[in-house]
């Protein structure tokens, strides 16, 4: 059943990737043409658009498979609490929008479906991304453009978010807490330039 739900939706994505390229740059030159002299330039709104429409793709493939699979709610609370620590602490980044489409959509829908965790295993999972984030947050991709002066307060934020499912106590929330954690560690030793 989970591999006919994920056959369904990311088939087609291979189709929707470069699509989804082509549809932010004719968004892109539309809103240009509109109004040339207060638009940023069209590689910077087709980036900006290519960020919104790969999110839309994650959030309907969850949803999708998250109502064919019967744990809709919880897909989409792990989606939304992934996401929520991501924005604040950062994290590994995969090469492809199709790779992110895929392997986001593969975490949203098979963890909340398909793993539970006992009391004790909700608190060591807690535990341990609070620790991670407490470590290595943020961490964020090489390409954001975020002053080294704010990342107290992402770290802080980070924390705090994280922190949440000591009270909130959610398996859901604890997983999805777990994995972002693990992507903000730094495997790789990144090169300097």
């Amino acid at each position: 059943m989970l591999f006919f739900c994920m056959l369904t939706c990311i088939i087609p994505t291979k189709r929707i990737e470069p699509k989804m390229n082509s549809l932010a740059y004719k968004i892109a030159v539309s809103i240009k043409n509109a109004n040339p002299e207060e638009t940023h330039s069209i590689e910077v709104m087709q980036y900006s658009l290519g960020i919104i429409i790969n999110t839309l793709i994650i959030i309907v493939f969850t949803a999708i498979i998250g109502l064919t699979l019967g744990s809709f709610t919880d897909c989409l609370i792990f989606l939304l609490f992934f996401c929520a620590l991501r924005l604040s602490s950062g994290g590994f980044h995969l090469k492809t929008a199709l790779a992110c489409n895929i392997v986001t959509t593969l975490l949203s829908t098979t963890l909340p479906t398909f793993v539970t965790l006992s009391n004790s295993a909700l608190w060591f999972a807690n535990i341990l991304s609070l620790i991670i984030i407490i470590t290595f947050a943020p961490n964020p991709d090489k390409n954001a453009r975020i002053p080294a002066s704010i990342y107290p307060l992402l770290k802080l934020v980070s924390i705090a978010i994280v922190l949440s499912n000591f009270f909130l106590h959610s398996t859901v929330i604890g997983l999805a807490f777990l994995i972002q954690s693990l992507t903000i560690i730094p495997w790789i030793r990144r090169r300097t330039q």
